[in-house]
């Protein structure tokens, strides 16, 4: 494949990496390889190489039958979520929510055992752990983790949890994965899930899913409160509807957005 710029200075295989993320298509949870070396114009054995490299690096998860992104993509930089404008449409909804409680709102995404934290609207409070975006804990601990997974059937619940976490972040609660799932059976049939300091002291928190116009679950919204502050009698009794609301207005943005037919490219 011949170099597209001869100059010095520009570094080929960066620009075969770049073109094999943008390969991956709106609307396919996955790809082939053979898919995507044909979409990025490489060959089958460099663009072999390059999704290994990307699966090392946790950009890129294998699958059956082909390969997809990961969430971890966010971190290339900010201006990925600025630009996508589905977050564009969360955060007015974040906004009002903490507005309305006066603590601090947050939306995740699963990415294999972890969650990691995608949009946020925060209220000075001493909480024992920092959260940007791009933060991520362990899932199984904290409420947006468990909407995400209970989002899952319990045999993706088995493979997910099997994938050790990458987030450095010592847990309180480490359940086996009996416990996990009795622990996911109730989230399901309520439609929300409550951690009372299960992932660090201090740290109490309420989540609701997020879902798409296709009714799957695609991330997580919650409520953290600090535990001295606030009941969780308060949480449940006062916060936890508005987040419900919240939530649904919310999944039916999304929904009204991804009923939008993409326009051809000419």
């Amino acid at each position: 494949m011949p170099r597209r710029d001869s100059n010095p200075n520009f570094v080929e295989a960066v620009a075969r990496g770049l073109d094999l993320i943008r390969a991956f298509e709106p609307g396919r949870p996955s790809m082939t390889l053979a898919e995507l070396a044909t979409a990025a114009s490489l060959p089958r054995p460099t663009a072999s190489r390059i999704l290994y490299t990307l699966e090392t690096l946790g950009y890129v998860r294998s699958v059956s039958g082909g390969y997809t992104l990961t969430v971890r993509i966010l971190e290339l930089g900010m201006t990925y979520v600025q630009q996508v404008d589905m977050w564009d449409v969360a955060r007015p909804r974040l906004q009002e929510l903490v507005a309305q409680t006066g603590e601090s709102s947050s939306i995740a995404e699963l990415d294999g055992s972890d969650i990691v934290y995608v949009a946020r609207v925060a209220v000075p409070k001493l909480i024992a752990l920092v959260v940007r975006i791009g933060t991520k804990f362990p899932a199984a601990p904290t409420s947006l983790g468990k909407v995400l997974l209970a989002g899952l059937s319990d045999d993706e619940v088995a493979r997910v949890m099997a994938e050790p976490s990458r987030s450095g972040i010592e847990a309180r609660w480490k359940p086996d994965l009996p416990e996990l799932i009795d622990s996911l059976s109730e989230v399901r049939a309520q439609g929300w899930s409550l951690t009372d300091e299960q992932l660090a002291s201090g740290i109490r928190s309420i989540a609701a899913p997020l879902r798409d116009g296709s009714g799957q679950v695609r991330a997580a919204m919650n409520v953290t409160v600090h535990a001295a502050e606030t009941s969780k009698e308060v949480l449940l009794g006062e916060h936890l509807p508005k987040l419900l609301a919240t939530a649904s207005a919310l999944s039916a943005d999304w929904a009204r957005r991804d009923a939008i037919p993409y326009a051809e490219q000419s």
